[in-house]
């Protein structure tokens, strides 16, 4: 059974980034009940962590796009938590929330219209599944000096799709 999600990712020719490590005494993710709750994530590429501030030496352009980084990292952790397969972020069903947070100036009054980076990308992969509440709040440093960091929860199905399906096919044919 081809992947939907995976599908999707190459037609956008998105790659998803490697996994972050951990900054402190966490977990990326945990799940509760179908609930999945993710950590923060900053903003990275491949040349590392992507710093500033929107509104002194960053623009609202910058913030989107690491924001949008953000969200990919998300998916690599979800990827990961799936058992990183071909079908792995087929086991979410939804994004839920979204936590938004921007390194600005004070008085910064964008900080929605950077995390749209991560909510477009979400939209982009997901459908209307990737539709979500979101919070995006102007903060005056993040860890180190990152630009933005991103939070967020995922409805998850209690069993992996391939699971779904394999029981769904011994239903009919009993």
């Amino acid at each position: 059974m081809a992947s939907e999600i995976a599908a999707r990712l190459r037609k956008l020719g998105i790659v998803l980034p490697p996994l972050p490590a951990a900054g402190g005494n966490y977990i990326p993710a945990k799940a509760m009940g179908n609930i999945l709750y993710l950590s923060g994530v900053i903003s990275a590429d491949a040349s590392g962590v992507i710093t500033g501030t929107v509104g002194s030496d960053r623009t609202i352009e910058d913030g989107y796009a690491a924001a949008r980084a953000c969200a990919l990292t998300q998916l690599a952790v979800l990827h990961h938590h799936f058992g990183g397969t071909e079908e792995a972020l087929d086991g979410v069903r939804g994004i839920l929330s979204v936590n938004g947070y921007v390194n600005a100036v004070a008085g910064f009054p964008d900080s929605s219209k950077v995390i749209n980076g991560a909510s477009d990308v979400l939209v982009e992969i997901f459908g209307e599944a990737g539709r979500h509440v979101r919070a995006a709040v102007g903060v005056n440093a993040l860890p180190r000096r990152a630009l933005v960091e991103l939070q967020m929860a995922a409805e998850i199905w209690r069993m992996r799709p391939i699971s779904r399906l394999k029981a769904a096919t011994r239903k009919i044919h009993d």
